[in-house]
């Protein structure tokens, strides 16, 4: 059965939101206990608004709108198609539009068209000091319109999915949490492993595992080869000359400072990085977390683009197991969570890609959740 195409203004009713106050940064009208929502709080919203950056007072609400709980948002200005739902009473600026779904149309249905077309709204938005779309083109814009049974099978089933990935990240928040807290007790010696007692050696990171600053590397030389070159934000191609002897540890000099790498393989570390030159009997993999505990960015120096002052972070005291076998360990715990917290991001990483599928199945028709019969009760 083919599925109706009408245009947006059939769907709803699209109202823009209020604030005509001039100038509209007058203090007067804000700080009461009104939410006054934004476009950015709707684009970080990921669907559901349950924050704020503005309130009004009393008498703000007079140059503004009250517009419901559960009332559906949709940006039309700067971030143009952002779509997401209110879960308190908000007033909200021009630069937003409140969206009510006649009684033939789901409301979390509607979100999910609107959502997956937010390219195309971009493509019709005007181009000025900023984009922006306007009624005009919003009213008659065209959408498949399914029967209402049909509507709320495909929302629920978009709906699941974003249950899942919200538990996920929710998990992996957790997760990440308790990581640093591990990190925290255990490169510090504040918690031990069991069967480790000894005293930790607290010394100058020049002598622990001094940094080196790595070399230039030739454009025309860059080409796929079996050593990986490590720039200060991550390992990007490979180059096929021998350089430095892996495992490594390599850490970002500027713009990225403060991003610390762990390279098993040997490796070509380029100029924008610094590496570990020596290990000095420590444990690399200790020495990777050790590193990416230790905030880097703090013995930054230099106007515009800090730059890590080598120097100065020799200086610093840091303390260390003196038994290579409990770094070993910490290292170990450390990494069994890292590996526990790839595992969450690649199942969130598939999840989000399966809800893209069905989306683009279950919003364009090619997959059909409820089968339409005609009055004979035929399919």
């Amino acid at each position: 059965m083919s599925v109706e195409v009408k245009p947006l203004a059939k769907l709803a009713h699209i109202e823009r939101g209020k604030f005509t106050a001039r100038p509209r940064n007058d203090p007067k009208y804000y700080g009461g206990d009104i939410p006054f929502i934004q476009t950015g709080d709707v684009t970080n919203a990921s669907g559901r608004i349950t924050t704020y950056s503005q309130t009004l007072n009393t008498e703000g609400l007079k140059v503004s709108k009250l517009f419901p709980r559960g009332t559906l948002f949709f940006t039309i200005a700067v971030n143009i198609g952002d779509v997401g739902f209110a879960w308190f009473d908000t007033a909200c600026p021009d630069s937003l539009v409140a969206i009510t779904p006649t009684k033939e149309t789901d409301t979390t249905w509607l979100s999910y068209e609107l959502a997956k077309r937010k390219s195309s709204f971009e493509s019709i938005a005007t181009h000025n000091a900023q984009l922006n779309i306007n009624l005009e083109k919003l009213r008659p814009y065209l959408l498949p319109h399914p029967p209402l049974p049909e509507q709320r099978a495909i929302a629920e089933a978009l709906s699941d999915v974003d249950a899942l990935l919200g538990g996920l990240d929710r998990l992996i928040a957790k997760k990440r949490d308790l990581k640093q807290a591990a990190m925290q007790q255990l490169l510090t010696g504040q918690a031990r492993l069991p069967g480790f007692h000894g005293e930790w050696d607290v010394k100058p990171i020049g002598l622990v595992a001094p940094l080196q600053r790595g070399f230039d590397l030739p454009t025309h030389e860059l080409a796929p080869g079996s050593y990986p070159v490590v720039y200060s934000n991550g390992v990007e191609a490979f180059h096929d000359k021998f350089m430095v002897k892996g495992p490594g540890v390599v850490t970002g000099r500027s713009g990225t400072l403060g991003q610390v790498h762990y390279v098993e393989a040997d490796f070509w570390p380029h100029n924008t990085s610094l590496w570990v030159t020596r290990f000095g009997g420590n444990v690399p993999k200790f020495i990777y977390y050790l590193y990416n505990s230790l905030r880097f960015e703090r013995f930054a120096s230099g106007s515009g683009l800090p730059t890590l002052n080598r120097n100065d972070a020799h200086t610093y005291r840091v303390a260390t197991p003196s038994d290579p076998d409990e770094q070993r360990e910490i290292a170990a715990v450390l990494s069994d969570m890292d590996a526990e917290l790839a595992a969450l991001e690649a199942r969130r990483d598939k999840t989000r890609a399966l809800k893209q599928a069905m989306m683009q199945e279950l919003l364009t028709g090619r997959t059909r959740l409820v089968t339409q019969r005609n009055n004979k009760g035929k399919p």
